[in-house]
């Protein structure tokens, strides 16, 4: 047997015990509290389907943007090690322009104020 085989072959035993034994755990002992669709002990008030605001997945979609950009200038301190630093320099600052030009035309249109 070659070592690829082999190690198939222990990966194949090893997820077969893994959910032979995932089967025997759990307690399967449910009662009417793990069933109802609130676990927190107190009855609904009211519809669980109220629609978002706009507002809110406005900030969200501005927080994984930023969050992105955060992401795009991590290898930034490497930059300088590339043969043309001054290029990459350029970019950066052109991404950190466009992004600090939108967020102040979404500030300016009020798209950031939670009340009207």
């Amino acid at each position: 047997m070659n070592l690829v085989t082999t190690v198939i072959l222990i990966a194949i035993a090893l997820s077969t015990i893994l959910i032979v034994v995932s089967f025997w755990l759990p307690q399967m002992t449910p009662d009417y509290e793990k069933l109802s669709p609130y676990e927190c002990g107190f009855d609904p008030l009211g519809s669980a389907r109220l629609p978002f605001s706009l507002r809110f997945f406005l900030v969200a979609i501005l927080f994984l943007l930023f969050d992105l950009e955060i992401a795009l200038l991590l290898p930034l301190p490497w930059g300088d090690q590339l043969s043309t630093p001054l290029m990459t320099f350029t970019w950066t600052s052109a991404v950190l322009l466009l992004l600090t030009l939108g967020l102040i035309y979404e500030w300016m249109q009020g798209g950031l104020e939670w009340a009207e």
